[in-house]
């Protein structure tokens, strides 16, 4: 078991920041008059997988439960593929996602300043979120009496 950090690649970030963008965000970041040609390689379809958890978030694993998850897979005139996967059931968002994926593998200078704010705008979420939740912690202590 390692437990040490993992590198990933710019496309499995820019492809985590979609998958956590809401249908709006990604809206916002291809207008749907601005959408390239596209071919619908595998229409968004709707399914379940299974999420994993650690016990402590560092121990052995554990199966959680299932989440419904869209996908989809599109192909530009210029041939690069696009792949989405967004937790729920929004078809859109998931094609819209998979569209910028491709988009972000033939150019992506034109969509990354937009993703990087996007990132940033999700990781100060989180770090609220964060801070909120130690704010609520409690450390209990024992007082042992002398005898």
């Amino acid at each position: 078991m390692t437990t040490g950090a993992t590198s990933t690649t710019p496309r499995q970030r820019w492809m985590a920041i979609l998958a956590r963008a809401s249908a709006a965000e990604l809206d916002d970041m291809l207008p749907r008059g601005a959408r390239p040609a596209f071919t619908t390689l595998k229409p968004a379809e709707t399914g379940t997988v299974m999420v994993q958890a650690r016990a402590g978030g560092t121990g052995d694993r554990f199966n959680l439960g299932e989440a419904t998850t869209t996908r989809c897979v599109v192909r530009l005139e210029s041939g690069t593929m696009g792949f989405s996967y967004a937790l729920g059931t929004d078809r859109a968002k998931a094609e819209s996602a998979a569209i910028i994926d491709a988009l972000m593998q033939d150019a992506p200078d034109q969509l990354a300043p937009a993703i990087a704010r996007l990132g940033k705008a999700q990781q100060a979420a989180r770090d609220l979120a964060s801070r909120k939740a130690a704010a609520t912690k409690v450390d209990f202590f024992t007082l042992v009496r002398g005898e």
